[in-house]
């Protein structure tokens, strides 16, 4: 495929390493691995060095110059939670859709550098935020890293909370086998189904594998089936480990009241849509807590 070789001007020197066009999208020409196809826009990008950034694009370096897996400066800016330069690049018309060859896009690397700012930036330049890739996720990934402010701001802008994806499963079932407490506490005040995992693995079997307490604790207080089976036939309990805090945790939850059935049972009909909306009814505010878990 015929390509467009460039030379530009970097500092003084040229850039020497060529860059082809493919398809409309300047590609970096070196191949010989994931490292060495980047250029110093990307290294730039990455490091937040606006000053360069600036300079190299003035050059005539293209905004969404691309190495070999099409990781573009902007994917480089997020990843490194760096809000000048990605103001800088969006200014200047990068592509906030670009997808890697392994699914991330500016956003899902927003999310993994848990840049609040940045993942706001991103959102305002999308039309298109909701477009997920089965490998990479961002709600999936603030849920994993831990990044409870970026998942806030995903689930303002209503992204799916209960999509479960192969393989992966869902936001929850991720934040609990990273045994991300904060994610998982705000998950669940959003109404997610706290059965929804993992094929027939649920979020309490991935939180016993992980030993945490407090999301075990969390899970159940939200209505978690302990006698759930997963596809090996366990239940949550048989996955514990012997005299482990977990095991005793669960073993002391008796039945479910009939306060927390009614609970669990209005919240469902409510669903997520609404539960934000329940203190604007005519309840008392004891019991307007209570279904908010307040």
């Amino acid at each position: 495929m015929a390509g467009v070789q460039t030379e530009i001007v970097l500092c003084g020197r040229p850039w020497r390493a060529p860059f082809h066009i493919y398809g409309g999208l300047a590609c970096n020409s070196l191949m010989a691995d994931l490292w060495s196809d980047r250029t110093p826009l990307h290294d730039a990008a990455y490091q937040g060095r606006l000053l360069i950034l600036r300079t190299l694009i003035s050059q005539g370096f293209p905004v969404d110059m691309l190495t070999m897996d099409r990781v573009s400066p902007l994917h480089e800016a997020c990843l490194g939670g760096h809000y000048a330069c990605t103001m800088f690049l969006l200014e200047n018309g990068a592509n906030v859709e670009m997808v890697s060859t392994d699914g991330a896009t500016p956003l899902f690397n927003a999310c993994s550098s848990g840049s609040v700012a940045c993942v706001r930036l991103i959102l305002q330049y999308s039309p298109n935020t909701h477009a997920v890739h089965h490998l990479a996720s961002p709600i999936h990934q603030a849920a994993k890293r831990g990044h409870r402010e970026c998942l806030e701001v995903l689930l303002s802008h209503g992204f799916h909370i209960d999509l479960e994806l192969p393989g992966v499963g869902t936001p929850l079932y991720t934040a609990c086998l990273a045994q991300a407490t904060d994610c998982v506490e705000r998950l669940l005040q959003s109404g997610v189904d706290v059965q929804g995992g993992c094929g027939h693995d649920t979020p309490l079997h991935a939180a016993v594998r992980g030993g945490e307490v407090r999301v075990v604790e969390l899970l159940m207080d939200y209505g978690a089936d302990g006698s759930c089976r997963n596809s090996d036939g366990k239940t949550p309990l048989e996955l514990a480990a012997c005299d482990s805090t977990v095991r005793t945790t669960i073993q002391k939850r008796g039945p479910c009241t009939l306060s927390q059935l009614c609970r669990f049972c209005i919240r469902r009909s409510l669903g997520q849509a609404r539960l934000d909306r329940t203190s604007a009814l005519f309840l008392p505010y004891r019991l307007q807590a209570f279904l908010l878990y307040q």
